[in-house]
């Protein structure tokens, strides 16, 4: 059984190592190669995995500080998420965790210190970073396989990974059912692009990293076409509100109700 779903995966174009279907309900790593190209991952196969069953897909984004090639950071904020064994029961998906090397970032964004905090700027003309690129292309490869909703496709991201979440909608405004963005932003002039996609947005009120009317700014323009849009503040919270926002008891139960058409 263990052969024939790592052949099945391989014929996906999946390079998987150390996989084990009796390792369900837990992380295991693998990576993804594109002709030269390598992204580290971390999947979780849900509980009794049965191939002939359909699940959703979580793709989750990390932040700047968990990038690098051990290909386990990634996991430090979100993967416990995904193995607390009421959401493993109540919630099965599979749960996707790549990792962003540390010379790269999810988006072409600039940074630069203002005289009220930092602005950020986003360049959506230029190809996305490579890493991008191959989360995409994983994404598209696993939406495939049969034992995957591709309705159920969701994204979420924190940070740096927030600002990823953001322009992955941006560049494919159809594929993702549902979206969860915790201390991100984006540029707010795009927003319309994917306003049709309900996007659970989280932010500390006294971030000093990633200001709060980043998101807010978009929040205010999406509500106005999809009520089911959500936005969250935690007044007391700085940068790290990734800690109250994961901790939302209904955090998978609001995202997961969505399908795509």
């Amino acid at each position: 059984m263990i052969l024939l779903f790592i052949n099945m995966l391989m014929s996906l174009n999946l390079s998987i190592s150390n996989f084990d279907l009796d390792k369900t309900g837990e992380f295991q790593k693998g990576a993804f190669v594109s002709n030269s190209d390598t992204l580290n991952y971390q999947i979780l196969l849900p509980i009794g995995f049965d191939s002939k069953k359909k699940y959703p897909l979580v793709l989750f984004l990390h932040g700047s500080g968990e990038r690098g090639y051990d290909n386990e950071a990634q996991l430090t904020h979100g993967g416990d998420l995904f193995t607390q064994k009421s959401n493993l029961v109540d919630f099965p998906c599979i749960a996707l965790f790549p990792q962003c090397p540390p010379n790269e970032m999810w988006t072409n964004r600039k940074k630069e210190q203002g005289a009220n905090g930092p602005i950020f700027s986003f360049d959506v003309e230029r190809p996305l970073p490579k890493s991008s690129q191959l989360v995409n292309q994983l994404v598209d490869t696993l939406s495939k396989a049969n034992y995957v909703d591709a309705s159920r496709l969701y994204i979420m991201g924190i940070s740096m990974g927030g600002m990823g979440t953001l322009e992955q909608l941006y560049r494919y405004p159809d594929k993702y059912a549902a979206a969860v963005v915790i201390c991100g932003g984006h540029d707010k002039t795009l927003a319309n692009k994917y306003a049709q996609t309900p996007i659970w947005f989280f932010h500390g009120g006294v971030d000093d990293v990633v200001p709060p009317y980043l998101s807010k700014d978009i929040y205010d323009i999406v509500k106005k076409s999809n009520r089911k849009s959500k936005y969250t503040l935690y007044r007391n919270d700085n940068h790290n509100s990734w800690d109250s926002a994961l901790a939302e008891p209904k955090l998978l139960k609001r995202i997961f109700k969505y399908k795509s058409k």
